[in-house]
């Protein structure tokens, strides 16, 4: 299994200008990301809900590269998008999972199934053109950029170490330190108008 930072911090070495999202990841991309107007932490949405916003993005930007780090508790929560992100075929947008097992953010309870379910199928068998899944950081370094480099839509698996939250929401510290306002305000001004495409 791998640690999402480390993850994360391969990643960046290959982001280069790719508009991100760094969902369940959030709390770690805020200090590994060099060009935050480009980002879009959402913080905690409603699960199930990074995929739908990221098929949004990629399709009014067809011409920007956008990423997303998922949870295999939002992908449960949201099925209905691996179906619909592959009907689109956004030849753009890069979709990793992370997967650790248990919904860590809600204090660890288990995902039914876990050490069962194999969710670069559920992508394949949705129609996702391409879909890997890696468990060592090694492996994952030695893919990472050709997968970068291929036509979207991609689903890539990451099976990573659970960190669990326990502290109730209103107690945790705060990764999040922009607004989604500002948010939406640092991307408009650095993605300029709508791509027409």
């Amino acid at each position: 299994m791998m640690q999402t930072d480390e993850i994360l911090k391969l990643f960046q070495k290959y982001r280069g200008n790719a508009i991100v999202i760094p969902g369940r990841g959030g709390r770690h991309w805020v200090e590994i990301s060099d060009k935050p107007e480009r980002d879009a932490p959402l913080g905690d949405p409603a699960m199930g809900g990074h995929a739908s916003f990221a098929l949004g993005l990629a399709l009014a930007r067809p011409h920007e590269k956008v990423v997303l780090f998922d949870s295999e508790g939002d992908v449960l929560m949201g099925l209905g998008a691996l179906t619909t992100i592959a009907e689109m075929r956004p030849t753009n947008l890069y979709h990793f999972m992370l997967d650790n097992g248990c919904y860590a953010t809600t204090g660890g309870q288990p995902v039914p199934n876990a050490e069962h379910v194999r969710y670069d199928l559920l992508a394949q068998g949705s129609g996702y053109p391409s879909a890997y899944t890696f468990d060592h950081i090694e492996e994952l370094a030695g893919h990472l950029e050709a997968i970068l480099d291929q036509p979207g839509p991609v689903f890539v698996g990451l099976k990573v170490e659970p960190e669990i939250i326990n502290e109730p929401i209103g107690q945790r510290r705060r990764w999040q330190t922009r607004t989604r306002e500002q948010v939406a305000s640092d991307l408009k001004q650095t993605l300029g108008p709508r791509d027409a495409g």
